[in-house]
């Protein structure tokens, strides 16, 4: 067993079992490309799942690749120079290496950007401060590609995003765009992620076990996989297996509280391992800042009630953010505090 800080170490019950080698199967695999029962296939991947892999995406695969060859340059930076545009709680925005996720710091390393600028969040969680903050990305001088493959990368990703949004607004019932309004001033963030190998995979985790707080997750994982999902099924932890040229899609808990539990965002987490190091790009599609999140009304009545009440997504998420940053003293605020039971 190697030796790793204290402070990557998960608690017993989270720490990684052999499941990791247990591959899920039957996880829906959708064509996008293809017409016929594409909407069912997407309503009954998100609420049988929560999540799915589509193929044949739109997404032109040397965009991808620029960036994540762009990315592996920035990562094999020596650390001094990643750190010249480290993140903060202020300048969200840029390099980290102490990410922290339900208070146990993750095994990885990112570069964060913002896919629409300026990047707009209240200045405060607190319910009364009404001050904004705008900023705007910081990119490295070297290597000097990564802000063009970045840009040119999140482009085509807006159209995927809003692609499955339509689709999944149609599974509901909804017209196609019934939830454009609420991403015309989107909060869209993408992340660069290094996960180092791991000398104790089996104490650390590259990212601790949660459910994405946004509205949805396209995530791009390398040939080294490492994703796990939480089965609804039997509550074990399965693997999802990387098939070349795919996405991964995960409905966040915005589109959970949206369709008042139609759909349900999955917990999932990201392993390590001592002998690869592995790279994923996940893209954060989420409403503008000023969204207050609440049940549809065309999707509760009499017999269906909302099951949350309105939250502001600006205020949730910078209470999230300082999570981030630091250990702290209290757990990270939960949808499940807008529950109405």
């Amino acid at each position: 067993m190697g030796v790793v800080d204290q402070a990557f170490i998960q608690a017993q019950e989270h720490r990684p079992a052999k499941s990791f080698f247990t591959y899920a199967e039957g996880i829906p695999l959708i064509d996008l490309s293809s017409t016929d029962g594409l909407v069912s296939e997407i309503g009954n991947a998100c609420k049988n799942w929560g999540f799915f892999q589509v193929v044949n995406h739109g997404v032109p695969l040397e965009k991808r690749q620029k960036l994540v060859d762009s990315s592996i340059k920035f990562f094999g930076l020596p650390l001094e120079e990643k750190r010249k545009i480290r993140r903060n709680e202020k300048q969200v925005l840029g390099y980290h290496d102490t990410e922290h996720t339900k208070n146990v710091r993750d095994w990885k390393e990112v570069f964060d950007f913002t896919a629409k600028e300026p990047y707009v969040l209240p200045a405060s969680y607190e319910p009364h401060d009404e001050e904004l903050v705008e900023l705007n990305n910081v990119w490295p001088q070297d290597p000097p590609e990564l802000k063009e493959a970045s840009e040119e990368y999140v482009k085509e990703m807006e159209k995927l995003a809003f692609k499955l949004l339509e689709l999944i607004a149609l599974s509901l019932g909804l017209p196609a765009n019934r939830f454009h309004s609420f991403f015309r001033e989107q909060t869209t963030r993408v992340k660069l992620h290094h996960y180092p190998q791991c000398p104790a995979p089996e104490l650390a985790l590259g990212l601790g076990s949660h459910k994405d707080s946004g509205g949805l997750t396209i995530l791009f994982q390398d040939e080294a996989g490492g994703l796990q999902v939480k089965s609804k099924s039997d509550g074990e932890w399965v693997a999802v297996k990387p098939i070349p040229d795919t996405y991964i899609v995960n409905v966040g808990e915005v589109i959970q509280v949206w369709s008042n539990e139609a759909y349900e965002s999955v917990e999932h987490r990201v392993m390590v391992n001592s002998e690869k190091e592995r790279y994923s790009i996940p893209y954060f599609f989420n409403p503008a800042h000023y969204t207050m999140v609440e049940p549809l009304e065309e999707l509760t009545n009499e017999q269906n009630p909302p099951k949350y009440k309105a939250y502001n997504w600006g205020k949730f998420t910078t209470n999230r953010r300082l999570s981030n940053f630091m250990k702290r003293d209290v757990e990270d605020i939960q949808i499940s505090q807008f529950k109405i039971y």
